[in-house]
């Protein structure tokens, strides 16, 4: 492996790693809730719920839109990086869903932005935005680490699938041999939708859930609760 390749990969596993200090693992993304009701309770509904959230939700909206950042980001292209933010905002339907997007988007430019790594222009991009969700700050942090889009892509679903997982270990409850062999058993799922989400046109985006949004809806007001959605 090349020097360029090995820094690029390291520096996507820190992108991809939910322990960073952008909060991720302490939001479920619905799943809590889904837990609460029922719907996920052992390790064959938690794999049929991580499969179908992520085709028909994570693949069709939040990665396809992190994809159009990665181009926009990459070209400097403000105005791109504008106009596919504000649809990443107006697509988080809860408040929960936007709180955590906009946290941990603020979390993450933060970090990028303390650690210099950052071009003027890309900087200056960055402070044209009113809010940046998550999906901003991973292209806008992609970018500035030289990762390639399609690694980029990729770490975000995976960085995805893992924190589920690890929701799913921690309160269906799984075992840690369970919830990697859950994490194994993705990895075909996780390539097909990276392929999918880079062939999507533009009006086939889609964040219409409704039984995840209730679920999120139901969360906000869930008596005993561990995550933040």
């Amino acid at each position: 492996m090349s020097n360029v390749a090995a820094t690029s990969l390291l520096h996507l596993l820190q992108l991809a790693s939910p322990s960073l200090p952008i909060g991720a693992y302490s939001y479920s993304q619905g799943l809590e809730s889904a837990m609460a009701s029922g719907q996920v309770h052992d390790q064959a509904t938690a794999r049929v719920w991580l499969i179908a959230t992520l085709h028909e939700v994570v693949a069709r909206f939040e990665a396809p839109l992190l994809w159009r950042l990665l181009q926009a980001w990459s070209l400097e292209d403000a105005a791109a990086v504008t106009h596919w933010t504000e649809i990443a905002l107006a697509g988080r339907d809860t408040a929960e869903f936007r709180a955590e997007t906009v946290q941990m988007g603020y979390s993450l430019t933060r970090l990028v932005t303390e650690l210099d790594i950052a071009t003027p222009a890309l900087l200056a991009i960055l402070q044209q935005q009113r809010e940046v969700p998550l999906p901003t700050a991973l292209a806008f942090a992609a970018v500035a680490l030289g990762v390639s889009s399609e690694m980029a892509l990729l770490g975000m679903l995976f960085s995805w699938a893992e924190n589920q997982v690890l929701v799913c270990v921690k309160s269906v409850p799984l075992g840690q041999v369970a919830g990697q062999r859950l994490l194994l058993s993705l990895r075909p799922e996780l390539e097909a939708a990276a392929q999918a989400v880079q062939a999507l046109d533009d009006d086939d985006l889609c964040n219409w859930a409704p039984g995840l949004s209730l679920l999120s809806m139901q969360h906000e007001m869930q008596y005993s609760r561990l995550y933040r959605s």
